[in-house]
Order: C-alpha cells, then sequence, then structure tokens
C-alpha cells in the first residue's frame, strides 16, 4: 500500500480527492481477490469516515463488475496512476504496473479522498531498461516496446485492439482477463519469492490502514 499525490491527474469533479490510497495484492486475478481488494477499500473508507475525510473508491476489476454502478466510476481515474504517483511501481513496457519485488502480478485497487496524507515519493519513468523480452514474445505483436515517462502520458505502449482479437479469436482466453504472457515472461514477476508467506500483503495493508 502507498499514498500518491494525484492532483495532475484529476478532473474537476474530484480534484478535491488529491490523495490516492493505491492498494495491491500479491494474488491471482479472480473473484475471491476481487472481494478482498474490495473489502481493503472498505476498511481504509470506515478510517476516513470515521475521521471526517470524503473519498471515492475505484473498484478494483470493472471488467468482472459490468452490470453493476459502481464499475462506471473506473473511468474516472486508473489504478496505474495511482500505483506509481505512491511509489509502487512503473508502466512497463507491457502496459502494466510493475512492482520491483513482485512484477506484473499485483492486482490493484485505489481509494482517492482528501485527507491530508503524506504522499510517498512517486516513480516517474519506466525501469525497464533495455529489456523487450514482452514485446518479443508478446503473441498478438500489441506491444510497441516504448518505455513510459510521466513527461509523455499518451505515448502509446500497447496496441490494445491487436491484445483484444487474440483474446476473441482464441478460445482458451475468451474467459480471462489477457493471456498473461506478458505477466509471466517479465523478469521482475519470475523473481523467487517464494520465502513470503501467503497472506503477507494482505496483513501489511489491514495493519497500515
Amino acid at each position: 500500500m502507498g499514498i500518491g499525490d494525484v492532483t495532475p491527474a484529476l478532473s474537476d469533479d474530484i480534484r478535491h480527492l488529491n490523495r490516492a490510497i493505491s492498494i495491491a495484492l500479491n494474488r491471482q486475478l479472480n473473484a475471491r481477490t476481487v472481494d478482498t481488494l474490495i473489502y481493503l477499500q472498505e476498511v481504509a473508507v470506515t478510517w476516513l469516515k470515521d475521521r471526517g475525510y470524503r473519498y471515492l473508491s475505484i473498484p478494483p476489476d470493472s471488467d468482472r463488475r459490468n452490470n453493476s454502478f459502481v464499475s462506471k466510476l473506473y473511468g474516472l481515474f486508473c489504478h496505474k496512476t495511482a500505483a506509481t504517483c505512491a511509489g509502487l511501481g512503473w508502466i512497463g513496457k507491457n502496459g502494466l504496473v510493475i512492482n520491483e519485488r513482485y512484477g506484473s502480478k499485483l492486482s490493484w485497487a485505489t481509494v482517492l479522498t482528501d485527507a491530508p496524507f503524506e504522499p510517498d515519493e512517486p516513480i516517474q519513468e519506466s525501469r525497464c531498461g533495455d529489456c523487450d523480452l514482452c514485446v518479443r514474445y508478446c503473441p498478438s505483436g500489441a506491444l510497441v516496446g516504448s518505455n513510459w515517462t510521466v513527461k509523455e502520458p499518451f505515448k502509446p505502449i500497447v496496441r490494445y485492439d491487436s491484445c483484444r482479437s487474440l483474446k476473441r479469436d482464441l478460445k482458451d482466453f475468451r474467459e480471462k482477463p489477457n493471456c498473461g504472457l506478458c505477466v509471466n515472461i517479465c523478469p521482475y514477476s519470475r523473481m523467487d519469492n517464494a520465502d513470503r508467506e501467503e497472506g503477507e500483503t494482505f496483513q501489511c495493508c489491514t495493519m497500515a490502514l
């Protein structure tokens, strides 16, 4: 979990909520993970509400909750922005947040608030360097190979139409958010974290709040 100053990324409607609580779980993206992220958001919201602060929870995964009202909030703010502003990672050449310890394997949730938290040090440019494994092995050729930087926020990184077409054409991928190769091939995602006990990330988030 981290705190980011997200002032430059906010629309006028929510500009007063300029602190983002970025929450991540080192777990496979599935319904149980989504439910746990929502629970952690509720823990944060309860803490903020009890102290009189305003807040807005951005749902962790709108694709799996398309029919709910809360999924419409997803378009207001991007979890990637919260994560980079909170210093929890950078946008990799695979278009996903890469954390130095967990790679792209984290699932994200965000709570925006007007609480005057001291923000963490943001990450403002890619640390992928010359590595292009995800670009070379992407089965849909969707990855451009660009290094992300906050100075060029609209620089293309992923051709999402190509990524979606692979999912549409290959039956095995239709029930999955993506093929996952760009996550698994990333050297940061393959780092050995076997010494971490399952549930440690969850425990850290709840204790911090």
